[in-house]
């Protein structure tokens, strides 16, 4: 069976035991603060387990794509490595909400992989939960009874607590869970020693490929289990594992998911793939790189299909910290030192047509993204190569830690040393600090096992201890900065529903369902939800709302934002009130919402005029909307003209001064909308009843949550403030509306004014201020040439203050000139007039003091001289710092008063 036959049967297979087939949620997750990416195929009804929103089908299966690289779920450093894990995989999974448990799971699973895959039975072994007497939870029995009808007792295995009770995390939905594993050893290894102690033993061809987990508790923060509200069962099939055995491979890279793309590698770099290759192989360097890419371009590519564009924080610098490994191992192992990994876009998307269409949709503007994202990796590796190599030019670099100062360390030290470096290598070796070797991995992007392979090849070391404790110390600081502290509900009424009136009123009667208290940088705040609410939760790029819940006897609480969480409505409050059962009044800030509301329906007509001027291809790729402005960005391979942007915002106020009225339909079916030409924003999981939000239906019409104005005049007025880059193929807009585009067009108006004032009231101001400017760099070439006669002149007389000290020419004064261009314009002059010169300047340039040092290169290879070294002596009289080449260096400072000391102290170096 081919993968997509394979994948094909796990749907139909359920599809006719009653289950509703549903779409893969994105891979990036929006509404959930706990998870950046959905790490399993549970994550999209985590609401539902947990009852905080209704199941709307009670069987439903699906292929889910799944990320795991950060967080407790963490196996980026094996990808590649071995032969089964990997970054983005495929869940395939069957769910019983509340419906049937345990008995049908074991069933069907036996069905699916003995009749259906027709999988060999002799070679399955199952396992179920042992029990745990801490967590107070018994031996699943029932498990273990049900799997003897189909399992030799000898293949069923009690598994602990770590293997057999499935959490998604510290806290949440868990439960004890029954893996299935698969032996794929040949018989003769088989017959030598029983895969029943092979399993959960790490072991490469006796793998799990399915687990059946039976929710029934919820992890609370103090870490005991509360029952939930209804049984449920999550299964979770790993797609490539599946298909690797049932293919007969003993790797999931020899599979057709990932054969024609590490083939397409393979031919590019002109070498040869070879799955067999182990470590110490000559070729087993390459066999990883070609993994690494092939399942790397995945979850790079699917997460930004779904909207996550690499960037320096959060999910955006997982995704960059994913892609960047990738094109590591292709320039470091496979030759590739111009972009590559963006070429097998195209190919994945072909391959995954008709499975997750969001990447064939957009496959072009992926693989620009990708593109540029390579490119500017590789000026990064090359800026790290260069940093990497000057390293061993300057001979006065100290390592932190007096133990590994560079150079040669003999003696005493040998096994102190070895000690620190957890090593055994010579002590001739040299050693790269492991300071430096953190600084190249966190400001430039340089991985560290590239430093340690690059020191290797000059016959040095790095300090890895040293590394590992900056390492640590930055993890810390990090941790410090976004801890957060979240206590567990306190429920005061059981309802799954809560209901949102924000779209009708702002005003809503309503009751406190839960609360709970969260500490985050040391400050205490509530978080409430509501079973009825107006606020609108942070969502499709719109801020939550703010504003007051009021209760009967006067007491007011501020609501100071509104998010979502899961299928909760939360809102955020410094404080609770006395009598937290009483019924309250909940009033949104109607002027913040009412600007928002301009700014939104703003943006949805933004987003129409961009594509009639720009073209259809323009789709967000993220937006803001907030009470001041609101920024759109979007996807376009070009700066927007200004006549472009011209066009689009007489286009948009146009609209505006029609007054067209909005019109809203709720719980429309998503392919009715869909079939009708509403634009949906890719990443965004729609549910099967959508919000179809349109202002004249041949001009903008989309899918959308948000609040909006009644008519577009409410807007009043649109304005563009900026258009700028964001990342590779993504442009961004920032605009205003209505007071705020008002005020700005005032200020304006206000500053042209100002201009014609200061400028005489000319009849055209750009004409006078074009002569002011041309004026200014006449004026500007002239000072340049009277400061080029003065050093000129100044050369001379400075020549004439030689002094010789031990065959040296020395030179140390104080100089007025205006700049450090003219001071260094001055240097070179008196070098190619005076032999064997030691020069040392000094200046006040605009109240700072400066200082340069000029050496012939005969006193740096003679006798041993560096300028940089010396400036940076010198520096200390002036409470500042510098550096530089060895023949020529330069250092700022704060103390003018230190100048006459570091002239003075010069001379010392020419003893």
């Amino acid at each position: 069976m081919t993968a997509t036959q394979i994948r094909q049967a796990f749907l139909d297979f359920f599809a006719a035991k009653g289950h509703t087939i549903v779409p893969s949620a994105p891979i990036v997750v929006k509404d959930d603060p706990t998870l950046m990416f959905t790490n399993a195929g549970m994550n999209q009804f985590k609401a539902i387990f947990l009852g905080e929103e209704p199941a709307k089908f009670p069987r439903v299966a699906d292929t889910q794509r799944c990320l795991r690289v950060s967080g407790k779920h963490n196996d980026l450093e094996e990808v590649g490595i071995d032969t089964y894990h990997h970054t983005m995989f495929e869940m395939l999974g069957n769910w019983s909400f509340g419906d049937y448990f345990k008995k049908e799971a074991i069933d069907w699973s036996w069905e699916l992989l003995t009749k259906v895959y027709k999988l060999d039975k002799d070679r399955l072994y199952v396992t179920y939960f042992e029990g745990d007497e801490k967590e107070g939870l018994a031996k699943d029995t029932e498990t273990y009874d049900l799997w003897k009808q189909y399992v030799d007792e000898a293949h069923i295995l009690p598994g602990n607590k770590k293997d057999n009770f499935w959490e998604m995390g510290e806290t949440g939905p868990c439960g004890p869970c029954s893996e299935i594993h698969f032996d794929s050893r040949p018989d003769n290894e088989r017959k030598e020693v029983s895969g029943a102690v092979l399993v959960n033993a790490d072991h490469d061809q006796v793998i799990e490929i399915w687990n059946n987990v039976f929710m029934q508790f919820n992890r609370l923060k103090d870490g005991s289990l509360q029952s939930l509200p209804a049984q449920h069962v999550d299964t979770g099939m790993g797609f490539e594992r599946l298909v690797r055995v049932l293919q007969g491979k003993t790797s999931n890279y020899d599979t057709d998911v990932f054969q024609p793309m590490i083939q397409f590698i393979a031919e590019k770099s002109g070498r040869k793939y070879n799955s067999a290759a182990k470590p110490g192989d000559n070729d087993w360097s390459e066999a990883v790189a070609m993994r690494v890419m092939a399942d790397h371009i995945r979850a790079i590519s699917f997460a930004i299909a779904d909207g996550q564009l690499p960037s320096n924080n959060k999910a955006g610098y997982v995704i960059r910290r994913i892609l960047r490994r990738a094109v590591r191992y292709q320039y470091q192992y496979l030759g590739f030192k111009e972009p590559f990994l963006n070429q097998l876009v195209p190919l994945l998307a072909e391959q995954f047509k008709g499975v997750f269409d969001e990447l064939y949709s957009q496959k072009d503007f992926v693989q620009k993204v990708i593109l540029e994202e390579e490119n500017s990796f590789l000026r990064t590796l090359e800026n790290g190569i260069n940093r990497f190599n000057n390293y061993f030019i300057n001979p006065d670099y100290i390592n932190p830690n007096p133990i590994l100062k560079r150079g040669l360390i003999k003696g005493s030290n040998r096994e102190e040393l070895d000690k620190s470096l957890h090593d055994e290598r010579s002590v001739d070796n040299e050693i790269v600090s492991g300071s430096f070797a953190f600084e190249l991995q966190d400001t430039y992007g340089f991985p560290i096992d590239l430093t340690e392979l690059m020191a290797r090849e000059k016959g040095w070391a790095v300090d890895l201890k040293g590394f590992e404790e900056a390492l640590q110390a930055q993890k810390s600081r990090s941790r410090a900065a976004t801890s957060i502290d979240t206590g567990d509900w306190v429920v005061l009424k059981d309802d799954d529903k809560v209901e949102f009136t924000g779209y009708d009123e702002t005003e809503t009667i309503a009751h406190v369902v839960k609360y709970r208290k969260v500490t985050a940088k040391g400050k205490e705040q509530y978080q409430i939800v509501l079973d009825k609410t107006p606020f609108y939760a942070e969502s499709g790029g719109q801020v939550g709302d703010t504003g007051e819940l009021v209760f009967p006897d006067g007491e007011v609480i501020e609501v100071t934002d509104t998010k979502k969480e899961n299928g909760l409505i939360v809102h955020f409050v410094d404080k609770l009130p006395e009598d937290i059962d009483d019924a309250l009044t909940a009033i949104v800030d109607n002027e913040k919402r009412n600007n928002t509301n301009s700014n939104h329906s703003a943006t949805h007509l933004l987003h129409a005029a961009m594509k009639q001027v720009l073209g259809s291809h323009v789709n967000q790729k993220g937006s803001l909307v907030n009470a001041e402005y609101l920024r759109f960005d979007f996807s376009h391979f070009a700066k927007v003209t200004e006549e472009e942007l011209a066009r689009i915002e007489a286009i948009v106020n146009e609209k505006i001064r029609e007054n067209i009225a909005l019109k809203e339909e709720r719980d429309v079916p998503y392919d009715v909308a869909i079939k009708s030409g509403v634009t949906a924003l890719f990443g965004e999981k729609y549910g099967d009843k959508v919000r179809v939000i349109t202002f004249d239906d041949t001009f903008s019409k989309e899918l959308c949550g948000g609040t909006h104005v009644k008519a577009t005049g409410y807007i009043g007025y649109f304005k563009i403030v900026s258009e700028s880059a964001v990342a590779a193929g993504v442009r961004r807009i920032e605009a205003i509306t209505g007071i705020a585009a008002e005020n700005f067009i005032n200020e304006q108006s206000k500053l042209v004014q100002q201009l014609k004032e200061l400028l005489k009231n000319p009849k055209d101001i750009s004409k006078s201020v074009e002569s002011l400017i041309e004026e200014n760099a006449r004026l500007k070439k002239e000072i340049e040439k009277s400061i080029l006669e003065k050093s000129s002149g100044l050369k001379d007389e400075l020549a004439q203050k030689v002094e010789n000290i031990n065959g040296i020419n020395f030179i140390a004064q104080k100089v007025e000139l205006p700049n450090a261009d003219a001071i260094k314009n001055v240097a070179y002059q008196l070098k190619d007039i005076v032999s064997d010169l030691f020069l040392v300047l000094a200046a006040d340039i605009d109240g700072k003091p400066n200082l340069t040092v000029m050496l012939s290169e005969n006193l740096v290879k003679e006798k041993g001289l560096n300028a940089g070294n010396i400036v940076r002596e010198l520096a200390k009289e002036i409470q500042g710092g510098g550096g530089g080449q060895p023949f020529f260096a330069t250092a700022g400072g704060k103390d003018v008063s230190g100048i006459d000391r570091a002239l003075e102290k010069a001379k010392s170096f020419t003893a």
